[in-house]
């Protein structure tokens, strides 16, 4: 006597179950990571890309009749990501998340807009929940490298995209899929998909001149020591040595303040207002979007604890900071807990 197929599994035109459980969950461990990524990249937003992946899961358990098997298992859960994520931009507000405003001009002296809790401001990526990027082997029409596609300011130029050229330029140039692929994907025609690639690659040109992000495509064996040179610096109340470690040209963002500062003696000027606002600092190693990160704890003048202050993601680039982004109050604190830092 042979068991009866159990009635939650979907049967295929052979009487056999398609995707069982078992199957499903391997799957779904599979490519869980990857696909946060991808939804992070599309969303700017660590919470949304957490919420979509488990949403795709979802509808691709109960859409599990509609894979035959005969395509490709991962092919068919991006597609239910990429819609997921776009159909949840269409619902939002906004269509983007910024890391800085469009046409604002770098500011002199010290901070006086206050935090913009009106804009959506793009969240950084713990490397804890990045899929092995190494073991990640793009199609052959990939134009950026796995690491690359990953750094903060990849992310945040991609954001200044429509939605659909985002999906496209993703799925294409850093997931390496054929246009034909993509609008199979995302529906339209293979011209459309190319015109929406071009119209991406014209954007993302502004921003890269040599049409890739200038950060080693793999990690350089300096910036770790110029991570704990950067620690040691706040640690010890030196900010001329903390500028030193700046390129000349190096910018300095900190959301969700509106204000941003170009150049190391603009840099200098600013830290010079806010230095003392505490009693010291500490610092804790971490990593974002596979750069080199610190979650910064501050206590005040009137209290000994040490609490969660701020997050620094590091763009390094030849031995010195090209970049800094720091994720001040009251957004700062909030991230400390995705980055596995302790609350004191």
């Amino acid at each position: 006597m042979t068991d009866a197929p159990d009635p939650l599994e979907p049967l295929g035109r052979s009487g056999q179950p398609i995707l069982d459980r078992l199957a499903f969950e391997r799957l779904a461990m599979a490519h869980k990571r990857e696909l946060k990524l991808h939804c992070y990249r599309m969303m700017g937003s660590l919470n949304e890309a957490e919420d979509l992946v488990q949403d795709t899961l979802l509808r691709a358990w109960r859409a599990r009749l509609q894979f035959d098997g005969r395509g490709s298992a991962r092919g068919w859960l991006y597609a239910i990501a990429t819609n997921n994520c776009l159909n949840a931009i269409k619902a939002r507000a906004v269509s983007r998340r910024m890391l800085e405003l469009p046409g604002r001009a770098p500011s002199d002296g010290s901070a006086s807009g206050g935090p913009a809790a009106e804009i959506a401001w793009l969240e950084p990526y713990p490397d804890s929940e990045l899929p092995n990027l190494a073991a990640i082997e793009p199609g052959p029409e990939a134009r950026y490298e796995a690491r690359e596609a990953v750094q903060l300011a990849f992310v945040a130029a991609i954001q200044l995209l429509p939605p659909r050229q985002r999906a496209a330029l993703l799925l294409c140039d850093v997931l390496g899929w054929s246009a034909v692929e993509t609008a199979q994907l995302l529906g339209g025609s293979t011209a459309s998909i190319n015109s929406a690639l071009q119209r991406a690659r014209a954007k993302l040109g502004e921003r890269y001149p040599e049409g890739r992000p200038s950060q080693p495509s793999r990690p350089s064996q300096h910036e770790g020591l110029l991570l704990e040179r950067y620690m040691q610096a706040w640690q010890a109340d030196n900010l001329d040595g903390l500028v030193d470690l700046l390129r000349e040209d190096a910018t300095y963002h900190m959301p969700p303040w509106r204000e941003w500062y170009y150049g190391r003696e603009a840099i200098r000027g600013f830290l010079a207002t806010v230095w003392g606002n505490f009693a010291g600092y500490r610092t804790v190693a971490t990593s974002a979007n596979g750069q080199p990160a610190a979650g910064v704890y501050a206590r005040s003048h009137q209290d000994q604890a040490w609490r969660p202050h701020s997050l620094h993601v590091i763009e390094p680039d030849g031995g010195a900071i090209a970049s800094l982004t720091i994720y001040v109050p009251p957004l700062g604190p909030d991230l400390f807990a995705a980055f596995g830092l302790p609350p004191a």
